[in-house]
């Protein structure tokens, strides 16, 4: 029988001490990736070499994302948390260190699978590369698939860190594989190298970060389970536990993941330069969702996993709160993406080899994704709940219905969006619509249409299945916590907060006439969220006024 649970931690509110350390060290870490693709987009641009880069840089980081985070979220820290809070330590060691043993075997033999299994992976995620491309995505992926391993391992001290509420180190490690990645580069460009010569070095560069990522965690879990030792355990009665969560875990991170192969699968037969488009979007993209639905999830898991099963009423509070929290950031920023999109990525990536049809191009594929953006970082909160809950099995299926419908949507958009090119003079039309096939191979790299929008038919299609994956939570958990909406208690504050985003940027956009980007994008986006603020603020959203206190708490101390 289980032990009542002795964590006095605080059940009633959001852990938001807990969530700003993560958000800082993720800030630091996605900082440091927004360093990384500037420097991509001044030395490699958008083109052929890249394209083989970001597609080998995603098939070994399957493992990484089949094997870590995610799937450790549902399975192994709701477990290792609850024994904690429980005060059994030695049981908690015990579990630990088995799985971090079973994932260093499984994701060490898979690694060696793949390097020797490239040319066929490839083959098979990217069956419309040929020649050149093709042997370069080939040789990256041999390059690339030994450091995930590391990135697994990483990913389990990342579950140990923060289930002893130990966040800043956990999320800021990511800021080292960031680091050498940029090292790599540069190296190569301070050597001379160019083009498929530059984009081995990255690589190389890559893998190390992956090591250094692990190295930097480990003597933190090291202090914190002295004891530890890893194995090969599978009869414990907790490490089953784990397993039996981690299967419809893995199911639910694979279907994610197969989305992400599909999209790449298909973004094969798009004009060149669709997977360099998606790549530099993705950046902006996953930048508030792991600012404001990943640190107030991640925060909020050990807590949801060690409360007490009853306290219904606190939990649902904090669910309550924590969407209220997410949303106040993801509402505003959306609307930024969407309406003011160029501005943002124009600032971040023009100059070099990336121009003005490539800010438009991923511009397009942003505002696509944006679409489900709030979905998205409140999905991942009531993902948590339910895994704190015990239930890995109903995330894994809602994930399956998003990536089912995200995938036949998109396949058809994509078609169409793919005969539309972007130009000097506007959008134009390369083709027959409505299309059913690819366009043929020997277009698809044709200069003048290179700047083609095939990539936002997939990215609007995640934006929208991403709304069916939230209701489809938010009403599991309506069953469980009563209703749940987003925004929580603050819906209306931030709906007339994000109107006024719309308002005060768009006729800031209008002054600023053709300013250069770089100079356009402050003059615009600070008015607009100074507008956001004291509408929100006024109209009494909570954290409106926490924000407005701050510096008075800062000046303070």
């Amino acid at each position: 029988m289980s032990r009542p649970v002795t964590s006095d931690l605080p059940v009633t509110t959001p852990s938001t001490r807990n969530s700003t350390l993560v958000a800082a060290g993720i800030l630091l870490s996605r900082l440091a990736g927004v360093v990384r693709e500037l420097l991509i987009a001044g030395l490699l641009g958008a083109g052929p070499a890249l394209d083989a880069f970001r597609a080998a840089l995603r098939i070994p980081n399957l493992l990484q994302n089949l094997l870590g985070e995610g799937v450790l979220s549902a399975s192994f820290i709701p477990v290792y948390s609850r024994l904690l809070a429980e005060g059994r330590r030695e049981e908690a060691s015990r579990a630990a260190g088995a799985v971090a043993g079973l994932l260093a075997a499984l994701a060490g033999v898979l690694a060696v699978v793949g390097v020797f299994a490239a040319r066929p992976l490839t083959l098979l995620i990217t069956p419309g590369f040929t020649g050149d491309k093709l042997e370069l995505t080939v040789d990256l992926v041999r390059i690339l698939f030994p450091g995930v391993g590391f990135l697994v391992l990483s990913a389990w001290c990342l579950g140990v860190l923060s289930s002893h509420r130990r966040f800043f180190l956990a999320y800021v490690a990511p800021v080292l594989w960031n680091a050498a990645a940029v090292a790599g580069l540069l190296a190569g460009a301070l050597a001379g190298l160019t083009g498929t010569r530059l984009v081995t070095a990255l690589a190389w560069g890559t893998l190390a970060g992956g090591v250094l990522q692990f190295a930097v965690q480990a003597p933190g879990v090291r202090r914190l389970e002295a004891g530890l030792r890893p194995s090969l355990r599978t009869g414990d009665p907790h490490v089953r536990r784990v397993l039996r969560a981690f299967v419809p875990a893995l199911t639910g991170r694979g279907a994610v993941q197969l989305l992400a192969f599909v999209d790449l699968f298909l973004a094969s037969y798009l004009a060149t330069a669709a997977l360099s488009a998606v790549g530099y979007a993705q950046v902006l993209y996953l930048l508030p969702i792991s600012l404001f639905g990943m640190s107030v999830a991640a925060a909020e898991l050990p807590e949801l996993a060690s409360a007490d099963p009853g306290a219904r009423v606190a939990v649902r509070a904090r669910l309550t709160a924590g969407l209220e929290r997410v949303a106040f950031y993801a509402v505003p920023t959306a609307a930024v993406y969407l309406l003011l999109g160029d501005l943002v990525v124009g600032a971040l990536y023009q100059r070099g080899g990336f121009g003005p049809l490539d800010t438009l191009q991923v511009w397009a594929v942003l505002a696509g994704y944006s679409v489900g953006l709030n979905a998205t970082t409140s999905s991942r909160l009531l993902q948590s709940a339910l895994y704190g809950s015990g239930d890995a099995r109903s995330p894994a299926l809602f994930s399956v219905a998003r990536v089912l419908l995200a995938a036949a949507v998109g396949a058809v958009l994509m078609l169409q969006f793919d005969r539309v090119a972007v130009t000097a003079a506007g959008l134009d039309l390369v083709g027959a619509l409505p299309a059913v096939t690819p366009v043929a191979e020997g277009l698809r790299g044709d200069a003048p249409n290179a700047h083609r929008l095939g990539a936002v038919g997939l990215s609007l299609a995640a934006g929208m299945s991403a709304w069916v994956e939230y209701a489809l939570l938010r009403r599991r958990l309506g069953a469980r916590r009563s209703e749940l909406r987003w925004g929580g208690s603050a819906r209306g504050p931030i709906a007339a907060g994000a109107a006024a985003v719309a308002l005060v940027g768009l006729a800031g956009r209008l002054l600023v006439g053709d300013l250069p980007p770089l100079l356009a994008a402050p003059l615009v986006l600070l008015p607009a969220g100074l507008a956001y603020l004291a509408v929100t603020a006024a109209l009494g959203a909570r954290e409106a006024a926490a924000l407005m206190r701050l510096p008075t708490r800062l000046l303070r101390r």
